[in-house]
C-alpha cells in the first residue's frame, strides 16, 4: 500500500446524547450539551468541574514516590548552603521546568545553577562528562527535570562521584527497574498513588515547588505569591509539549494563561513583542504556534541556555536581545526544517513507498530539527516516520507516530539495537551505532508491518456534532466554545460538521496558492467568512455546493474581531466519506 497525500479522511460524529445525560445538563445550552458529553462529562458536577477547570481529586504533591524524600534532602542542602544543579532538557518543557525550580530555590536563598545540555555535544538526558563537569564545580545535589528516567548508568556514575541525585521526570520508564537515584519522582512509576498521570516535566517541577512550600513555616502570602509567578513556566511548558490538556494539566495551564496576562517576567514581555502577541489576549494556540517554537528554536540551533536565560532575566535590554536572537534563530530553524523535510521526503520513499514505517537518514541533517521532519511525514502520509542524523559512529533518531502504533513500544523491543532511547506514544527519540542501524530499520519496519497491515490507515476526524450553518453565530463562540479553553492536544477546539452548504465564493491565496478563502451561505442567508489551510487546490474544481467540517473561531485584523470557519476538511455534497 503506497503512502498517499490524505485528501480522504473518515468523518466520525459520536452518537446523540442520551437522555439521561440531556436532562442532567439541561442547565447548559444544546450543542454545549453534546460537547460535554463527548468528552466524558455527563453529570451537572463534572461538566462544571471541567468548564470552571476546578480539580476534583486530591492533587496533594506528596502522594508521588520520592516526594518526602527529595523534599526533606532539598531542605537539608539549603539549611547547609550545599551547590545544586537544576538539570534539564533542552526542549521548552526541560527548560521551564529548570527556570522554575531555579527561581523556587532561589526563593529559598539555595545556592542553585541551571544545567542545559547542549543537543549536539552531550545529546539527550544525563551525561556522564556533565556529572563530572558539576562535581569539579563543587555540586553536591542534582535536580534533573523532564529527563533522567531512562538514565541508570548515568545515576550510578553520579553515585560512584558522590553526588546525590533526584530524578523528576514524565517520561514512561524502562521495563525493571529504576534508575539508582537517591529518589525518582515521576507519577508514571510502578505503585506510584497520584492520581494524574499526563503532568509534563513542568508541572512535576511545579509540584516539588509545591512540596517544598508546603513544608516552608512561612507567610502564606509569600508562599501563594510565588506559586502564582510560577503558573505562567508550568503553561509554556505543557502546551508547548503536547501534554493532554485535561484533568489537572488544563488546571494549571488555565491558571498560567491568567498568570502570563499579568506576568511581571521581563522575558515574556519580550518573547511576546517579537512574536506580535498581546499577552493580554494570549492562549495556548499562542504557546503552541508562536511562544513555544522560538524557544524552542535555541536547543535546535545551538543550545537552550539562551531560552533558559530569557525566562530567568530580570535585566529587559537583555531580554530584549535574547527575544531577538530567538526569534532570528527561529526563523533559520523554519528554513532548514523546509530543506530536510522535502530530502527526508525523498529518501524514505525512495527507499520503501509501501513501507508502514517511513524512514530517512543523512549525515547532513540537522538533530536539532529532525523531529519536526518526521512530524511533517506523519502528517502527510499518515504513517510512522523515523527521521536521523548520522554521525561518524552513532546515528541519532527522531520518531513520530499515529494513535495505531505506539513508537516508544516499538523501541523497547528493540532495546538490545539501542544505545538509549525513551519517549512516548507519539513521539520517541534514540541514539544507534551506526553498524546496528541497518538491523535496527528492518526490525521496526516488521514490527510496524506487523501491527498495522491488517489497519485502515486512513486518517479519522471527530467532529462533536452535525449542526446547521444557521447555528453558527458569534454569541456560540462567547456563551459556548468559550469556555472549553484552553483548547490544544487531549482537549481540541470543538469541531462541526455542516451539510450542502452552498459556495458563494472562492480563491486561492498565500505563497503558491495554498490556502483557500470561501464566502460560505446558510439557509438564513448568512455570509461565512471560512479559511483553509493547505486547501489551496480546492479552488481550481470547488463545487456549488459542500459538505465541511470545520471549528469556529475569533480572527483579530487591525484591532476588529470577526468570526470564521477553519476548514479542517470538506468534501462535494454527496461524496462518499
Amino acid at each position: 500500500m503506497t503512502p498517499d497525500m490524505p485528501n480522504a479522511k473518515h468523518w466520525n460524529i459520536p452518537p446523540l446524547i442520551t437522555p439521561e445525560a440531556d436532562s442532567a445538563l439541561t442547565k447548559f445550552p444544546p450543542i454545549l450539551r453534546q460537547i460535554l458529553f463527548n468528552r466524558g462529562y455527563p453529570t451537572d458536577a463534572e461538566a462544571r468541574a471541567y468548564l470552571n477547570a476546578k480539580p476534583d481529586f486530591n492533587t496533594d504533591p506528596f502522594q508521588m514516590t520520592g516526594m518526602r524524600e527529595a523534599v526533606e534532602r532539598i531542605q537539608i542542602a539549603i539549611q547547609n548552603n550545599e551547590p545544586i544543579a537544576i538539570y534539564g532538557d533542552y526542549d521548552v518543557d526541560g527548560v521551564t521546568s529548570t527556570a522554575l525550580l531555579v527561581d523556587t530555590l532561589t526563593f529559598f536563598n539555595a545556592n542553585v545553577r541551571g544545567y542545559i545540555p547542549n543537543r549536539f555535544e552531550e545529546g539527550y538526558g544525563l551525561n556522564n562528562e556533565a556529572m563530572d563537569k558539576l562535581k569539579a564545580d563543587g555540586v553536591q545535589l542534582v535536580i534533573s527535570v523532564d529527563c533522567g528516567i531512562r538514565s541508570p548508568n548515568e545515576a550510578l556514575h553520579a553515585r560512584t562521584l558522590g553526588l546525590d541525585l533526584i530524578i523528576s521526570d514524565h517520561h514512561h520508564p524502562a521495563e525493571g527497574d529504576l534508575p539508582a537515584a537517591f529518589a525518582v519522582i515521576n507519577p508514571k512509576q510502578h505503585g506510584d498513588q497520584y492520581p494524574d498521570k499526563d503532568l509534563a516535566g513542568v508541572g512535576i517541577a511545579y509540584k516539588i515547588a509545591e512540596a517544598l512550600l508546603s513544608n516552608k513555616e512561612q507567610g502564606t502570602s509569600n508562599e501563594s505569591s510565588l506559586l502564582n509567578s510560577l503558573l505562567d513556566l508550568v503553561a509554556l511548558g505543557t502546551v508547548a509539549d503536547l501534554a493532554p490538556l485535561v484533568g489537572e494539566n488544563r488546571i494549571l495551564v488555565r491558571k498560567g494563561l491568567r498568570q502570563m496576562k499579568q506576568t511581571l517576567r521581563q522575558g515574556l514581555f519580550s518573547l511576546a513583542a517579537v512574536s506580535d502577541i498581546k499577552l493580554a489576549k494570549v492562549n495556548a494556540g499562542n504557546i503552541g504556534f508562536s511562544l513555544g517554537p522560538r524557544l524552542n528554536a535555541a536547543g535546535r540551533l545551538k543550545e537552550a541556555l539562551a531560552a533558559y536565560e530569557l525566562l530567568i532575566t530580570k535585566d529587559p535590554a537583555r531580554a530584549g536581545q535574547l527575544a531577538q536572537e530567538l526569534n532570528i534563530q527561529n526563523r533559520e530553524r523554519q528554513t532548514i526544517t523546509r530543506e530536510i523535510q522535502a530530502q527526508a521526503e525523498a529518501i524514505a520513499l525512495a527507499d520503501d513507498p509501501k513501507a508502514f514505517l517511513l524512514f530517512a537518514a543523512h549525515e547532513n541533517f540537522n538533530s536539532g530539527v529532525i523531529g519536526l521532519a518526521a512530524s511533517r511525514l506523519t502528517d502527510t502520509y499518515y504513517r510512522p516516520a523515523i527521521v536521523a542524523a548520522k554521525g561518524e559512529e552513532e546515528t541519532r533518531g527522531s520518531c513520530r507516530s499515529i494513535p495505531e502504533f505506539h513508537i516508544t513500544d516499538a523501541l523497547d523491543q528493540c532495546a538490545d539495537l539501542l544505545v538509549r532511547h525513551g519517549g512516548h506514544a507519539a513521539a520517541a527519540g534514540f541514539t544507534v551505532k551506526n553498524e546496528n542501524l541497518p538491523t535496527l530499520v528492518a526490525r521496526l519496519k516488521a514490527i510496524a508491518a506487523d501491527k498495522l497491515s491488517d489497519t485502515d490507515l486512513t486518517p479519522t476526524v471527530t467532529a462533536d456534532a452535525e449542526v446547521s450553518l444557521v447555528d453558527i453565530r458569534p454569541e456560540l463562540f462567547e456563551k459556548c466554545l468559550n469556555y472549553l479553553e484552553p483548547t490544544g492536544y487531549g482537549n481540541p477546539h470543538a469541531v462541526f460538521v455542516a451539510r450542502n452548504v452552498k459556495v458563494k465564493s472562492a480563491r486561492a491565496i498565500g505563497a503558491d496558492a495554498k490556502h483557500l478563502k470561501l464566502s460560505l451561505e446558510d439557509d438564513a442567508g448568512y455570509t461565512h467568512d471560512a479559511i483553509g489551510f493547505r486547501f489551496g487546490e480546492w479552488q481550481k474544481k470547488m463545487p456549488p455546493r459542500v459538505d465541511i467540517l470545520f471549528t469556529y473561531e475569533p480572527n483579530e485584523y487591525n484591532g476588529k474581531v470577526n468570526y470564521q470557519l477553519n476548514l479542517k476538511d470538506l468534501k462535494a455534497t454527496g461524496s462518499m466519506e
